[in-house]
């Protein structure tokens, strides 16, 4: 019998650090190309290639970025936009995940509801804003619910789909040894859908940042998206620029923290 802790063979820490040879040499040649980039925009700005005012550097964006942490309102307008995107991205989870379950245990409402839900994933949700903002006021609930309704109709259509995919022959196993409807939903098709639910939720994170901008950029006094607004109505490229690239590491982040959720769940 063998043991579980048996020691590898010599093929295979061979082909572990060959891996590890590559995650590396990936990591090292991603972190040169930004450091490149960084430091050919600075110098053809310094050259004067590049206009810096109208192109910013990541010398001025820096100072912009120092000068704003020194009275604390970049923070401010980071953790606003993190708190509605949180809010509105759990939304969309919980309710997406409820409609397909919903649509998934009645063959006739699926049926029913499926156009409308496509007619609502089409339609331009920017086109809504000004719509939401009269009906619910200019207020952090309008912010949340235009991202709510950017990444929900395609979440619901995509799970419900997934759901639909389900092993059949698992689902009659269940049934056929007494199982209700009940017993496939929590003992097959939750369990199976894990990593949909999970590359779901990579999606959603992106699209309801993307939805909370938008909303900010209409029905908001302070965040990332009001920020952007405010700095190119006055012509402030530094903090314009600054505001997008804080938008590209808030994304970048979210996305991996999502990442790390699922590698904890599949280990």
């Amino acid at each position: 019998m063998k043991h579980q802790n048996e020691t590898p063979s010599p093929r295979q820490l061979e082909y572990l650090a060959a891996e590890r040879r590559h995650r590396a040499q990936v990591r090292i040649v991603r972190s040169m190309l930004l450091v490149l980039f960084l430091a050919l925009w600075e110098l053809l700005t310094r050259l004067g290639v590049v206009d810096s005012f109208i192109f910013s550097s990541p010398g001025r964006i820096l100072a912009c970025f120092l000068r704003m942490a020194a009275d604390g309102s970049i923070f401010l307008h980071i953790g606003i936009t993190l708190l509605e995107t949180t809010i509105s991205f759990l939304l969309t989870v919980v309710i997406a995940v409820t409609a397909a379950v919903l649509l998934w245990s009645s063959r006739s409402l699926s049926e029913i509801l499926e156009p409308y839900l496509v007619m609502l994933n089409s339609l331009p949700k920017s086109a809504m804003a000004p719509l939401l903002i009269v009906w619910l006021g200019n207020s952090m609930k309008t912010i949340v619910t235009a991202a709510v309704a950017v990444a929900v109709f395609g979440s619901i259509l995509t799970l419900h789909t997934g759901f639909q995919q389900t092993d059949p022959d698992k689902i009659r196993l269940i049934t056929s040894l007494g199982g209700t409807r009940r017993d496939v939903l929590t003992k097959v098709l939750i369990p199976s859908s894990i990593p949909l639910i999970i590359s779901n939720m990579k999606v959603n994170v992106g699209l309801c940042l993307v939805g909370v901008i938008i909303g900010e950029f209409l029905s908001a006094r302070a965040g990332l998206g009001y920020l952007i607004i405010y700095a190119s109505q006055v012509f402030k490229m530094d903090m314009l620029v600054m505001s997008i690239v804080i938008l590209c590491l808030v994304s970048t982040a979210l996305y991996q923290l999502i990442s790390l959720l699922e590698k904890r769940i599949q280990g």
